[in-house]
């Protein structure tokens, strides 16, 4: 603001109070272009893969364009290199100075993105400091590297211990070879890099009980570096899936309903699932083509009675337990999914309970694994869920003609999602990120985060043992209409599947 503008804006204040305030206003906008560690707010995905680095030695951020994947990436680095952690993080600490690595593709594209993120434009001195490490902290000049103009090898920051981090900048371009020699506290990789990069770098940290952090987009389908994220994830290794859909509108977000749009529109077909939402070009390898726009739907209000609903479920022997109810408009042979249950580690009474807050009165169809006997009671699974007053089937779901194939259902589901007879509420993200990993490996279906996929293949598979029970709460209208007489009683599963 100008000396003209303050005076307009504050009439009645004298020149002292006026100089005072412009000094106050100037401060301000330094702040805010110098500081802009201080107002950096992650989106909840970003804080999800943020949060993650307590517990995860490696770690994934596979987003689509422009999501915000290299701003996320880069107030992690700072935040290391500073050690100015908020007073609500919930990630990985270092109490002393930190060595971090950064690197991107080539040297210029380093260069150009993770560099400007950290410490402003390249080349432009009055600009330095304007990225996200405040320009307070560096520590003399950075020193630079061969070959790409204004592009930097070292830089040094303060460490809110007293001492000084440094942060070394990289390219995937120079081989393996350059990412051997110290060990670090950290690694930022942004962009995919090759797998002999990736083994390297992560070599890096094991001294120190470092961690490493990605950002890319995943462009290359469903690579080396990608499968080990989505298909062999350990205790201390895990990804975020983020999708254009996850960036909140403004104020908060940086992305208008247009903007998005424009976006969509403007890429390929067949780069929009990766470019858009984060999702491997998984090619002939993805179970489900039809684009996602095709099935979500706004939530459902109201079900009419007459709808038939089925819950499916997936015990969880061995990886989570996972519950999908369905409502079946038959007059329009449409299947809606409308609530999903997904639990680790809980006990049955507990799975029990979430799905009878849903839906109590539901038949509950269930896998062949639920006639086998507990080790620890000699009881079939399936008989102790019914315990707990959930109403199974009489025997696991089956099709008419006693088969239990897997491709049948898959068939099914892929013929309803192309003719648009089945929808997903769009708040089930859970489900929703299933489906967009759902994918075949050497002919077979990788079994891994598919539970509430396998839930609902069974809900297909059993859908001619829907029944039209009343699901009340929120649900439920004040009309006698489509009710079921109090008090009746009647055998749901009538028929044995």
């Amino acid at each position: 603001m100008t000396d003209a503008g303050a005076l307009n804006a504050y009439p009645n204040k004298s020149p002292a109070e006026l100089r005072a305030i412009l000094d106050t206003l100037e401060a301000a906008v330094e702040r805010k272009h110098f500081w802009r560690l201080d107002f950096f707010h992650p989106y909840l995905k970003q804080a999800e893969f943020l949060a993650m680095g307590r517990v995860k030695r490696e770690r994934l951020l596979m987003a689509g364009n422009r999501l915000g994947k290299t701003e996320c990436g880069a107030y992690e680095a700072t935040l290391h290199a500073t050690g100015l952690y908020p007073k609500d993080w919930k990630g990985r600490t270092f109490d002393a100075p930190t060595l971090g690595w950064v690197a991107g593709q080539t040297a210029q594209e380093t260069r150009d993105v993770c560099q400007v993120k950290l410490c402003g434009p390249a080349g432009v001195d009055s600009m330095f400091g304007s990225g996200m490490i405040p320009r307070e902290l560096f520590v003399d000049k950075p020193s630079l590297t061969r070959g790409v103009t204004d592009a930097y090898d070292t830089i040094q920051v303060k460490h809110a211990s007293g001492g000084v981090s440094l942060i070394r900048f990289k390219s995937f371009e120079q081989g393996r070879a350059k990412f051997q020699g110290e060990g670090c506290d950290w690694v930022w990789l942004d962009e995919e890099p090759p797998l002999d990069v990736y083994a390297e770098a992560l070599a890096r940290i094991g001294e120190k009980d470092g961690l490493i952090f990605v950002t890319f987009t995943p462009i290359d389908g469903p690579t080396a570096v990608v499968l080990r994220f989505t298909d062999e994830p350990t205790h201390d290794r895990a990804y975020v899936p983020m999708t254009i859909d996850d960036v909140p509108l403004p104020p908060v977000g940086h992305l208008t309903s247009e903007a998005k749009q424009r976006m969509l529109d403007g890429y390929l077909p067949h780069e929009r699932e990766a470019r858009a939402r984060g999702v491997p070009a998984l090619g002939s390898g993805r179970i489900f083509t039809t684009a996602e726009e095709m099935i979500v739907e706004a939530p459902l209000e109201y079900i009419p009675a007459h709808w038939h609903k089925l819950w499916g479920i997936d015990f969880g022997i061995g990886h989570p337990f996972a519950a999908v109810l369905v409502a079946w408009d038959k007059d329009n042979d449409r299947i809606h999914v409308l609530e999903t249950v997904r639990m680790a580690d809980a006990l049955i009474i507990s799975h029990a309970a979430a799905m009878k807050r849903i839906g109590a009165a539901v038949p509950v169809a269930w896998p062949r694994d639920g006639s086998e006997r507990d080790r620890n009671t000699g009881e079939p699974l399936a008989s102790q869920y019914k315990k707990h007053e959930l109403r199974m089937a009489s025997s696991h779901a089956a099709w008419e003609d006693g088969s239990v194939s897997t491709w049948a259902g898959i068939k099914e589901w892929d013929e309803r999602e192309k003719t648009g007879r089945l929808k997903v509420a769009a708040h089930l993200t859970d489900w929703i990120e299933e489906r967009r990993f759902y994918h075949m490996k050497d002919g077979a279906i990788v079994k891994l985060k598919d539970d509430l996929m396998s839930a609902t293949r069974i809900c297909l598979m059993a859908k001619r043992f829907a029944r039209a029970v009343p699901l009340g709460g929120k649900w439920e209208r004040s009309s006698a209409t489509g009710r079921i007489a109090e008090g009746t009683d009647f055998d749901v599963f009538a028929v044995g599947m």
